[in-house]
């Protein structure tokens, strides 16, 4: 697989631009602000509809318009195919495969497929936990797309029984039992979600062990010890 093209819309600091690639080893050079990170960006949004920069979409928006449009032209197997992604911060996102509207965004994913390695990355080691949650939860998507609705639905049910919890002190003495009821729903729910997300990263660290363990061997050969992955 290789990308052909990109064209973005006001996606970040680009009203328009339009950018070839080419099959192989492709540099990006130019000055610091100039976008440079911002077209791996757009790739990489392409193959996972987030950003490996910041957790929400409005900041891929540039200032002053309501939406963003990126266009990511690849050959897959040796066939040309067009994925389209319209972010519309505050409402549904919509993306079209090779110009035909699909009905979800998950749809037109796991086509294009990219590894991101970038300075964020550190945060892996250094970063809490929902770092590693995420990079995870990123290469779920990539190889299951269907997952992105999982995904979607944990975080929303997440904000909700945040926004709850911030409020629960003086609300709980005004109406317990309500408030008992909302809680436990939530609750239910986020333990539903994410019982499937959590099952499907213990499957992909089983999956990595084997690789993970064969990179460490080629890079400590006289180290007899045998790397190990476990989600914890």
């Amino acid at each position: 697989m290789h990308v052909k093209h990109v064209s973005l819309t006001n996606f970040r600091s680009y009203q328009q631009v339009d950018v070839p690639f080419f099959p192989g080893v492709n540099v990006l050079v130019g000055a610091n602000g100039q976008g440079k990170t911002n077209l791996v960006e757009a790739i990489g949004y392409s193959a996972t509809a987030t950003s490996h920069r910041v957790a929400t979409d409005a900041p891929l928006i540039r200032t002053g318009a309501s939406h963003a449009v990126l266009r990511v032209d690849a050959v897959c197997d040796g066939r040309p195919v067009l994925v389209e992604i319209a972010i519309n911060p505050g409402r549904a996102n919509k993306a079209r495969l090779n110009r035909s509207a699909v009905p979800r965004v998950g749809d037109a994913l796991g086509i294009i497929k990219v590894v991101t390695f970038a300075p964020e990355d550190l945060a892996l080691v250094k970063g809490d936990p929902g770092e590693r949650r995420r990079f995870l939860d990123d290469l779920l998507v990539q190889q299951r797309p269907r997952l992105l609705a999982v995904r979607s639905d944990y975080d929303r049910v997440l904000k909700q029984r945040n926004a709850l919890l911030k409020t629960i002190g003086a609300a709980r003495r005004a109406q317990p039992d309500e408030i008992e009821r909302t809680l436990s729903v939530w609750n239910e729910q986020l333990a539903s979600v994410g019982s499937h997300l959590v099952a499907e990263r213990v499957r992909v660290i089983d999956e990595l062990v084997g690789r993970a363990r064969d990179f460490y061997q080629g890079i400590a050969e006289d180290d007899q010890r045998a790397l190990g992955l476990a989600y914890s």
